[in-house]
């Protein structure tokens, strides 16, 4: 099992750049990316998923979707410290020489299929799953999607889609902070009990704590191996903003950007007491 001081501190660093890239670019979704670091840095870090940074479209590495394409601020920065893209290129979001937008876009190194629209991701990782099976390839292909996301009809048909073809290839991700948008899921149209519902579309369903590193390997450790014939879906429990705590679990907080002047002070306060010490050298 990774280190999880380690892995925490991978997911602090991501929360740090994401601050650092909201300063410089005064835009970004920071409680959508907040919420889902713990998950990018255990699949990125903790030896979840198969990728190459200098080959990024090794044919044998696995696929992953961020189909809750707002979060694209905290995936660039991911993105950057895996060694796909130039940290400059995470930190200069959606301005006039930037190359990144505040959604994802498929033209970065690393990223797999633009989104932003919610509702396709998953059905865009069945057909890379099915792909995968019908030309003989191990890769596997995970998608991360919102809970909030889970409004969208093509999410559930995409599901039955999964279940009829017996997808166990296909890992499907569920950043499950119980908001969205404009309210609590379970005010808009609701989603439990959200593990019998997908349990009775065909997947195997298991449940973590998605703010916490180890708990989400531990919860994958045997997903490579497809010990059923069925496909994952992991409910990823976590907290929408984790991290700031002014701004977790807070109903208004989609849109939250933090004020220029309040943002050292955060990484200050929040972010670098989180990290692992630096080791001085002998």
């Amino acid at each position: 099992m990774p280190d999880n001081n380690k892995l925490t501190d991978k997911a602090y660093k991501v929360r740090e750049m994401i601050l650092c890239s909201v300063k410089q670019s005064g835009t970004g979704h920071v409680a959508s990316s907040f919420s889902c670091a713990e998950i990018l840095s255990a699949l990125y870090f903790g030896g979840i998923l198969r990728y190459d940074p200098k080959n990024p479209r090794w044919p044998d590495r696995d696929r992953f979707l961020l189909s809750k394409g707002h979060a694209a601020t905290g995936f660039y920065c991911v993105l950057a410290m895996a060694g796909f893209i130039p940290e400059e290129t995470a930190l200069n979001v959606a301005s006039s020489t930037s190359k990144v937008g505040v959604h994802l876009q498929s033209d970065i190194p690393g990223v797999e299929a633009t989104s932003g629209s919610l509702g396709q991701g998953l059905g865009i990782g069945c057909g890379m799953a099915l792909a995968a099976r019908m030309n003989r390839q191990n890769y596997l292909t995970f998608v991360l999607t919102g809970d909030g996301e889970l409004n969208e009809g093509s999410i559930w048909e995409s599901a039955l889609f999964a279940s009829h073809q017996r997808l166990n290839n296909l890992v499907w991700i569920i950043d499950r902070n119980k908001m969205q948008c404009s309210d609590f899921t379970e005010n808009c149209v609701s989603l439990e009990p959200l593990d019998e519902k997908i349990s009775a579309f065909g997947f195997n369903v298991a449940q973590c704590n998605g703010n916490d590193c180890n708990s989400i390997i531990e919860t994958l450790s045997d997903v490579r191996s497809r010990p059923k014939a069925k496909p994952v879906c992991l409910i990823a429990h976590t907290v929408k903003g984790k991290g700031l705590p002014d701004v977790e679990n807070d109903l208004f907080a989609h849109h939250y950007l933090p004020k220029i002047s309040d943002i050292e002070r955060l990484i200050n306060d929040h972010i670098r007491p989180n990290l692992v010490p630096e080791k001085e050298d002998d």
